[in-house]
């Protein structure tokens, strides 16, 4: 689904977007895309969940949805990687086409259905993988025609848990039926409970109780925030994404394909994205690391995140346009406001501007 920008070239951006992101991945998987990033200022390094990251800046769940890239990934420069989504049996997803560039408005829409390799080859080629050189995250769902999604994710969880650092469990894509509804308050206190407890004879890939986070829409209305924040309160969860792709499209959309079905990423999500962000650090007084996503292309889009209340942020649709050199952008410009600004690390940033959104 992503064609790297400016290193993929014409020939890239001609062909449809998942043919374009195979290659990619293609080329990732044989390391044949160098890494030119340099260290990390010391003024992005931040820790989290007993993890450290040598930056905040993650590639969001989606991109090496089968972990074939991991090592090639990680040299890229980001802080982490995530991926996923992950199920407990292979499935093709739905029917393509299924990804749709929306070049006018810096944004994707795909209904690509969670498809994946499944958990037992995913597993297996993170196991090849090890010893990471960063930090590794796997986002993990249901099987579409599932007769128990609450036990794929424990399926999913026991499997992987102890070959990653986190885990986040996708509760939030609007492109599996039913799945949205795991929001409610009964609904995620069931889920989130039996994993924890499932949680208790596992470790993650450094020996630690693995951090167990959830990944959220961005279309809730005031009581399903209120649930989701009560539930994360009541059984110390350990993380937040905020947000996964919506299906609202915003008035201002101009590309021909912005009314296909399916989850809107990019640009378009940044400012209702980052008001669900500050509006769930306030619900949750801080007390829960979240990790910013949607429309960020900038280190002042990064920075403006964390003002609002992440650890945390992740990116994806804008690698699409940027190409990889972005995240060596992100990642100066986001050092320099922070230091302009008299900050002396991440920590002392997250949520400042919370209370104004």
């Amino acid at each position: 689904m992503i064609d790297f920008g400016k290193m993929g070239g014409a020939v890239l951006r001609r062909l449809p977007p998942e043919t374009a992101h195979r290659i990619v991945l293609k080329i990732l998987q044989f390391g044949l895309i160098s890494s030119k990033h340099q260290p990390d200022p010391p003024v992005l390094a931040h820790r989290c969940w007993g993890l450290d990251f040598n930056n905040p800046i993650g590639l969001a769940a989606g991109f090496d949805k089968d972990a074939e890239a991991v090592p090639s990934l990680l040299e890229q420069g980001f802080g982490a990687i995530e991926v996923g989504t992950v199920t407990p049996l292979p499935q093709a997803g739905n029917a393509k086409p299924r990804v749709f560039r929306l070049g006018e408005d810096d944004a994707v829409i795909n209904r690509l259905g969670f498809n994946n390799h499944g958990v037992e080859t995913i597993a297996k080629r993170l196991a090849r993988a090890h010893p990471y050189s960063g930090i590794i995250g796997a986002n993990i769902g249901p099987n579409r025609d599932s007769d128990d999604p609450f036990e794929d994710y424990r399926a999913c969880f026991t499997r992987l848990a102890p070959l990653v650092d986190y885990l986040v469990v996708n509760i939030s894509s609007p492109n599996t039926p039913g799945l949205r509804a795991l929001q409610d308050r009964d609904s995620l206190n069931r889920l989130v409970s039996t994993l924890q407890d499932r949680r208790a004879g596992l470790s993650n890939t450094r020996g630690g109780s693995i951090p167990l986070l959830i990944k959220i829409a961005p279309d809730l209305d005031e009581r399903s925030r209120s649930h989701i924040a009560s539930v994360a309160l009541a059984l110390n969860l350990d993380g937040l994404l905020v947000a996964n792709t919506t299906t609202t499209r915003p008035s201002h959309l101009q590309s021909p394909a912005r009314n296909e079905p399916g989850g809107l990423s990019g640009r378009p999500l940044f400012q209702s994205s980052t008001s669900l962000l500050a509006d769930m650090y306030r619900r949750v007084d801080g007390s829960i690391p979240l990790i910013g996503i949607g429309g960020v292309s900038s280190g002042d889009d990064a920075y403006i995140k964390i003002r609002a209340g992440a650890s945390l942020v992740q990116i994806y649709t804008a690698l699409i346009y940027r190409g990889p050199s972005l995240i060596s952008q992100i990642k100066s410009r986001l050092a320099a406001r922070i230091t302009a600004d008299g900050f002396d690390n991440i920590s002392s940033v997250v949520g400042v501007d919370a209370s104004d959104y």
